[in-house]
């Protein structure tokens, strides 16, 4: 290993507040497919550090809200979890972490932006997971992680963390009104690399909501956002109102 590699993952270790006795097995979790597919002396990806992390990390959150949560029946426990190991959570405290800048990827990979991608970052952080609980043992593993959910859980239980506004939609929608959101994908700008989507929501026949993002994922989340509060917070725009008034 380069001593300019070395040098950033002990910054990594010391920002992270982890210690790998194996330095190999980390920068390991940071090597993507796409990296060892241009690259002959270096073979192996993170792809099965990441199949580890993603079950030592589903136990360590599962245990935690087990314990703290002994009131909740196990439909409640599984939302939160859904939303804490989420790939926007995941991908969100990756780049905190400065993994966006330790990733080892291939050129066709770093020319298409594959460094903000949440899902390559957000599988990159289950690979550190999966990595330091190799090297550490469950214990130290478990503290890593509940270092870095315990906050995004609480943000959870306190009602302040960012909602899936697609499933409040169409769960209210759904109760409501017996019917279902419907996205329409009204434009798109910018090159292939940086495309910019713009979507609209529609309830029967009636656009309820607009909003735009660098995927059709993020654009239905956004108008999705604007037509449940629209919705349910300020009554207007009810999807019961014939389309045109």
């Amino acid at each position: 290993m380069k001593p300019e590699r070395k040098k950033l993952l002990k910054h990594f270790e010391k920002s992270s507040g982890v210690r790998f006795k194996n330095e190999a097995l980390l920068d390991l979790a940071f090597s993507h497919r796409s990296f060892s597919n241009e690259n002959a002396d270096h073979r192996e990806n993170n792809e099965r550090l990441e199949f580890l992390g993603d079950s030592v990390l589903g136990l360590v959150v599962s245990s935690y809200l087990f314990h703290i949560l002994a009131d909740r029946a196990e439909g409640d426990l599984a939302k939160i979890k859904s939303f804490v190991v989420s790939e926007d959570i995941l991908s969100g405290l990756a780049r905190n972490l400065g993994i966006d800048q330790l990733l080892l990827i291939g050129k066709g990979e770093e020319n298409s932006g594959g460094r903000t991608k949440k899902a390559l970052l957000a599988d990159a952080l289950e690979a550190v997971f999966g990595a330091y609980y190799l090297d550490a043992g469950f214990p130290d593993a478990q503290k890593f992680i509940l270092e870095l959910l315990v906050p995004e859980i609480n943000n959870v239980l306190e009602d302040r963390h960012k909602k899936d506004y697609k499933t409040l939609l169409q769960e209210y929608v759904q109760k409501t009104h017996k019917s279902y959101p419907r996205y329409v994908l009204m434009d798109k700008t910018g090159p292939d690399h940086d495309k910019t989507f713009f979507m609209d929501v529609q309830v029967n026949g009636k656009t309820l909501g607009s909003g735009s993002g660098k995927n059709k994922k993020e654009a239905e989340q956004e108008a999705a956002g604007v037509a449940y509060r629209a919705i349910t917070e300020t009554g207007e725009g009810s999807p019961a109102d014939p389309p045109g008034n």
